[in-house]
C-alpha cells in the first residue's frame, strides 16, 4: 500500500516530477586543417543545470574518446591532433542534469568534406611585358592546407575605387608545390586593379577566408578608337552657330585609358580650308558657319594614336534623313531597355542620347553609340529615380546623322509629390465644370495615368469619375439644386495616386435660362394684354381722338392768304415798291413759297414783331392820334378793320391775324352799341374787312393772337357819354 503511494506521489505533485534535459540537435562539425576538430549543437535553453559531453569514434570504430565543453563555450567542443585525413568520425552528444541523461542521434563526418584551410597568400600583381590588358598574380597555398587534396579557388577583382567585384574560378591539382601563378586577362589598358583570392579542398563545403587585397596596373597601350558626337546650337543673326564636340573611348573597346591628348581637324565640306587644334579635354566648343562641315578627332599617347573618328556637321538649312519608325522604353528587372524599329536599310549604327527633363537648370547630356543592335540598356542605379528622362535615338550612316526619334522614360516611378490645384467653374443648377492645373514636372515622379474626381453632397453619398491623363477639366451632371458639394481631384501614376486641394461650391436655385423664360413669358403676356386693351379702346371715338389727335397741316393754313390781303388795295404806293399793276388795279406781290415754313419755324420772332408793332399803334391811336382807327378791348377780342386812308404796311409790319373766334359775340358786360361808338361810322370796315365765320380756332395760329392792354384816354368816357 505504501509502495503504491510513493509511486503516485510524483504524479500528484508536479513540482517533484523529474525534468530530463532536452535532446541535443543540429550538430555541426568542421575540421580546421591541422588545428582542431570542432563540433557545435543547439543549446538547452530550458534547463540551467545541464552539462554536455561529446563522444568521438574514429579509425573505423576502433578508437574513441570524449570531449567536455568549457564554461565559456558550453555548446561547443574541440578535439585536437592527432587528426588525420582521410578518416571518418562518429559524433554523439550527451546531455545530463540532476534528473537524468539524454543522448543525441549519432552523426557521421568524413573529414575530407568538412576540412577548412587558411586563406592563400598573394605575393604580387604585375603586368607581363609585351602582353597588353593582362595581370599575372603570384600566390601560394597556406601552410595549413591538405597536400593530398585538389584545390578549387576563386579570384575576385575590380578597378580601383569601384564598388562591384567580378570573380573568376580555377582549380589546382594536388601536389607539394606551394607557389602558383594565375594570369588575369581581358582587362583594360593602363588601369589599376584590386584582387583577392580564396581556396578550398575540392570535396569540402567550407571555403577559406579571402586573402588580403593586392593592387596592380596593366600596361599602357596606344588608343584603339573613339566615339564622336556633337550638339548643335541655334543659328545666330550673322549665320554662325555654336557646335559642341564630344568624344570618349569607344564602348566596343572597353578600355579606360589615362588622360590623353586629342587632335581635332574641321573644315567646310566644299573647301580645303583646314583648321587644326589640340586639347586635353574630351570636348571642344566651336563656332561654325551655316554650311556643312566635316570633323575628325584622333587620340594619341607615347605609344601611338587611335584611328580617326569622323563626323559630318550638316548645313543649317539641311533636312536630316529619316531612319527610325518607333522607339519604346520599358523596365526589365533592374534595367531600362530602349528598343527601336527602323525601315532604313542603310543605317548601320545608332546614337542614343539621354538627359533629365528639367525646367530649372541646364541638364547634363549623356550619350552612347550602339552598333549591330536595335536596343540599348542601362542599369537603373545609373539613373536618378523619380526623374523623367528624354531619350533620343539618332540613325547614323557612315559619318552622317539622321533625324532623331525621342521618348520619355522613368527609371523608377513613384506617387506624385502634390496633387492638382482644383477650381469650380460654370456652376449651374444641376451641373458644374471642375478644372485643375497640371502638376509640375518635378512633382509628378512618374507618368500621370489618370485623374479621378471625387465629389460629395453635404450629408450625401460620395461619387467618383475618372478621366484620362490628357484631360484638365471634367463636367459633373445630375447634381441637386441649391446644394453644397465638396470636390477633390486625385492624380495617379503607376505607383499610386495623391489627392489635390479640396474645394466647396453650391449649386444655383434657379438658372439664367429659367429667369429669361419667366421674363419672356411675363413680358409676352403684358404685351398681349396691352394690344388687346388698345384694340378695345380704339372702338371708342373719344379715346381714339385722345390718343391720336388730328394735327392741321400748316400748308393749308389761311395765314398766307391773310397776309396777302393786308397788302391788297393799299393806296399811295411809291415808286420802287414791289407791287404789280394790271388793268390799273394794284395787286400785291405773291407770297414767297417758303413763307408758311418760315412762319412755322420762326414763329417766335414773328410773334414778337407783330406784338411790338401792334402795341405801339394801339397806344398811339388810343392816346388821341390823328389816325386813331380802332382800339383793343381787354374784355373782347378785336376784329381787324381795313382802313381806307391808312398807308399800306411795309413788309416788316406784318398785319395782325384774324382769328375766327374773335367775332363770335360780345364779351360779357359790353354792348354792341358801345362798341360802335368807339369806332367812327366812316371808318367801319366794309364787307371785305368783315371777320371770318365763326369756327374752331386753328392750333397753329392760336398762340399768335396778341392780347393788348386796353389804354383809354381820360376824355374817352365823356365821348362815350356824348355818343349815347
Amino acid at each position: 500500500m505504501w509502495a503504491w503511494a510513493l509511486w503516485a506521489l510524483p504524479l500528484l505533485c508536479p513540482g517533484g516530477r523529474a525534468a530530463l534535459p532536452a535532446k541535443p540537435e543540429n550538430i555541426s562539425c568542421i575540421y580546421y586543417y591541422r588545428e582542431n576538430f570542432t563540433c557545435t549543437w543547439s543549446p538547452d535553453t530550458e534547463a540551467g543545470d545541464t552539462w554536455y559531453r561529446v563522444r568521438r569514434t574514429y579509425s573505423s570504430g576502433h578508437k574513441n574518446d570524449t570531449c567536455n565543453p568549457t564554461s565559456e563555450t558550453p555548446t561547443s567542443c574541440s578535439f585536437f591532433p592527432p587528426i588525420t585525413i582521410p578518416d571518418s568520425y562518429t559524433i554523439q552528444v550527451e546531455a545530463q542534469n540532476a534528473d537524468g541523461t539524454v543522448e543525441s542521434d549519432v552523426t557521421h563526418w568524413p573529414l575530407v568534406t568538412i576540412v577548412k584551410m587558411e586563406p592563400p597568400v598573394i605575393y604580387s600583381v604585375t603586368p607581363v611585358l609585351g602582353i597588353k590588358r593582362m595581370l599575372q598574380i603570384q600566390w601560394a597555398k597556406p601552410e595549413l592546407a591538405p597536400a593530398s587534396s585538389e584545390l578549387k579557388c576563386r579570384l575576385r577583382f575590380r578597378t580601383a575605387n569601384s564598388t562591384p567585384w567580378m570573380e573568376v574560378s580555377f582549380e589546382k591539382e594536388k601536389g607539394i608545390e606551394r607557389n602558383h601563378t594565375y594570369n588575369l586577362t581581358g582587362l583594360q589598358a593602363f588601369t589599376e586593379y584590386e584582387v583577392a583570392l580564396r581556396c578550398a579542398a575540392r570535396e569540402s563545403a567550407f571555403w577559406s577566408g579571402w586573402s588580403p587585397v593586392r593592387s596592380g596596373a596593366t600596361e599602357e597601350e596606344a588608343p584603339l578608337g573613339l566615339d564622336l558626337w556633337r550638339v548643335l546650337g541655334p543659328a545666330r543673326e550673322n549665320g554662325s552657330r555654336p557646335v559642341r564636340l564630344l568624344w570618349k573611348v569607344s564602348r566596343a573597346q572597353k578600355a579606360l585609358e589615362r588622360a590623353l591628348s586629342y587632335r581635332v581637324w574641321f573644315f567646310p565640306e566644299n573647301t580645303t580650308n583646314l583648321t587644326e587644334t589640340v586639347t586635353t579635354h574630351p570636348q571642344l566648343e566651336l563656332t561654325l558657319g551655316a554650311e556643312a562641315y566635316r570633323v575628325s578627332v584622333v587620340a594619341y599617347n607615347s605609344l601611338g594614336q587611335s584611328p580617326a573618328a569622323t563626323l559630318r556637321i550638316p548645313a543649317a538649312a539641311e533636312e536630316a534623313f529619316p531612319g527610325i519608325d518607333a522607339v519604346q522604353a520599358r523596365l526589365s528587372q533592374d534595367r531600362l531597355v530602349v528598343a527601336w524599329q527602323s525601315s532604313a536599310p542603310h543605317a548601320d549604327s545608332w546614337m542614343v542620347e539621354w538627359l533629365p527633363d528639367l525646367d530649372s537648370e541646364p541638364p547634363t547630356l549623356s550619350w552612347e553609340a550602339v552598333t549591330g543592335a536595335r536596343n540599348w540598356t542601362i542599369r537603373q542605379d545609373e539613373l536618378t529615380p523619380l526623374q523623367c528622362y528624354n531619350i533620343s535615338v539618332y540613325p547614323m550612316w557612315q559619318d552622317r546623322v539622321g533625324k532623331p526619334y525621342s521618348v520619355q522614360a522613368y527609371a523608377k516611378e513613384g506617387v506624385p509629390s502634390a496633387g492638382p490645384v482644383t477650381k469650380a467653374e460654370g456652376i449651374g443648377v444641376k451641373t458644374v465644370t471642375i478644372t485643375w492645373e497640371e502638376i509640375p514636372k518635378h512633382q509628378r515622379n512618374g507618368f500621370i495615368r489618370s485623374y479621378t474626381i471625387f465629389y460629395q453632397a453635404e450629408g450625401g453619398e460620395a461619387f467618383a469619375k475618372t478621366v484620362g491623363a490628357s484631360a484638365l477639366r471634367c463636367g459633373l451632371e445630375s447634381l441637386r439644386r441649391k446644394t453644397s458639394y465638396s470636390v477633390r481631384v486625385m492624380a495617379s501614376t503607376s505607383a499610386g495616386g495623391v489627392n489635390g486641394t479640396r474645394i466647396n461650391f453650391k449649386t444655383l436655385s434657379i438658372s439664367v435660362l429659367e429667369i429669361c423664360l419667366v421674363a419672356a413669358l411675363g413680358g409676352g403676356g403684358m404685351l398681349i394684354l396691352s394690344v388687346l386693351a388698345a384694340a378695345c379702346g380704339l372702338q371708342k371715338p373719344k379715346l381714339k381722338h385722345l390718343c391720336w389727335p388730328e394735327v392741321p397741316n400748316p400748308a393749308e393754313s389761311s395765314l398766307a392768304a391773310w397776309r396777302g390781303r393786308g397788302l391788297k388795295d393799299k393806296p399811295n404806293l411809291k415808286e420802287g415798291d414791289d407791287v404789280s399793276t394790271e388793268d390799273g388795279i394794284l395787286k400785291p406781290h405773291a407770297a414767297p413759297s417758303d413763307l408758311i415754313d418760315k412762319l412755322a419755324v420762326n414763329f417766335g420772332n414773328f410773334q414778337e414783331e407783330v406784338s411790338a408793332e401792334e402795341a405801339g399803334k394801339g397806344q398811339e391811336n388810343i392816346l388821341g392820334g390823328d389816325k386813331n382807327e380802332y382800339v383793343t378791348s381787354p374784355f373782347r377780342p378785336y376784329c381787324l378793320l381795313e382802313p381806307l386812308t391808312e398807308a399800306p404796311p411795309t413788309v416788316a409790319e406784318a398785319p395782325p391775324r384774324e382769328p375766327q373766334s374773335l367775332c363770335s359775340g360780345s364779351q360779357e358786360g359790353t354792348s354792341p352799341e358801345a362798341e360802335e361808338q368807339l369806332v367812327p361810322s366812316a371808318q367801319r370796315p366794309g364787307p371785305a374787312s368783315a371777320c371770318e365765320e365763326e369756327g374752331a380756332p386753328n392750333p397753329y395760329l392760336k398762340n399768335s393772337v396778341t392780347t393788348r392792354e386796353f389804354l383809354v384816354s381820360e376824355e374817352l368816357p365823356d365821348q362815350t357819354k356824348r355818343a349815347t
